[in-house]
């Protein structure tokens, strides 16, 4: 590492392990219990032990957004993230560490979601953007260097754990979009090419595995939200390692047409995913 800005300079590891012969390209679990569902999605596509080995330090990265309640949708279910964490202990993992950049008062954000409670009580170490200071990577040739949060970089594994719902611009945030929370630095600049920076930002991370939380889906007026009829509850968990086909698994099940959700293409161009996750083999349970 170098000193760079105040920070630290360095690059962020490709953390992506394939999935085992034989497994699908996309697992979606659907049942009223979301930790049955992250349970058998994750044992469907191979089990987290393939993915995660003992004694690594995984980072599991959800949407910590907004200050909203679990049933406003705008963030992670608590009970998903507690139900990922448990699987990662189970692997052998040495730590699990939680984090977001939150867009909203980050002590807030993380009390008033459940997600502090539940990942604690899951026996994760929950660090703030204050608390687990930056470290400055090259996010793309238009953007330039940029100080992030520094587990991104530092930790063995990654677990991109999005919510799905709708966005006023791009249409759906899910896995994908996710990554706008490693970092609080002039963060309204992505929006100036929105499609184009979250392609890019996906190029930047490459998860281990995205578990998208479909559990209660906001619909409509995202990413904030905050009016339940807004919100439908799919009871769903999809897992991937392709983060471009579990990012059109949630377009579908948002109703947005993939060819108006341009950061897909955009992403698929670069060579990280196939837009067609059928063609991965996806592969449906009922818990």
């Amino acid at each position: 590492w170098r000193r760079f800005g105040g920070s630290t300079e360095g690059q962020v590891p490709d953390h992506r392990v394939a999935p085992p012969p034989g497994a699908p390209g996309l697992v979606v679990a659907r049942g009223k219990d979301p930790a049955s569902n992250v349970r058998a999605a994750l044992e469907r596509i191979g089990g987290l032990r393939h993915f995660v080995k003992r004694g690594e330090v995984v980072l599991v990265k959800p949407n910590i957004g907004w200050e909203r309640t679990p049933a406003q949708g705008a963030n992670t279910d608590p009970t998903v993230l507690a139900a990922v964490i448990l699987a990662c202990r189970d692997a052998g993992a040495r730590e699990v560490i939680v984090g977001d950049c939150p867009v909203n008062d980050a002590g807030r954000t993380y009390a008033m979601s459940g997600l502090r409670e539940a990942a604690e009580r899951a026996g994760a170490r929950v660090v703030l953007p204050a608390d687990a200071g930056t470290l400055t990577v090259r996010l793309s040739s238009s953007l330039g260097n940029w100080p992030v949060f520094a587990p991104l970089v530092r930790a063995d594994k990654i677990l991109n754990l999005p919510v799905a719902k709708h966005h006023g611009s791009s249409r759906v945030t899910a896995g994908m979009k996710n990554w706008f929370g490693i970092t609080l630095h002039e963060r309204a600049r992505f929006h100036a090419a929105l499609d184009r920076t979250i392609a890019d930002l996906a190029a930047l991370v490459r998860p281990t595995l995205t578990i998208v939380d479909a559990t209660r889906v906001l619909m409509r007026n995202g990413p904030r939200g905050g009016n339940l009829a807004d919100v439908r509850e799919h009871h769903a968990v999809a897992v991937s390692a392709d983060p471009v086909a579990i990012d059109a698994w949630a377009a579908d099940l948002l109703g947005a047409p993939r060819q108006e959700v341009e950061y897909l293409a955009l992403a698929a161009a670069k060579g990280l995913g196939k837009v067609d996750y059928r063609a991965l083999g996806l592969t449906e349970i009922t818990t």
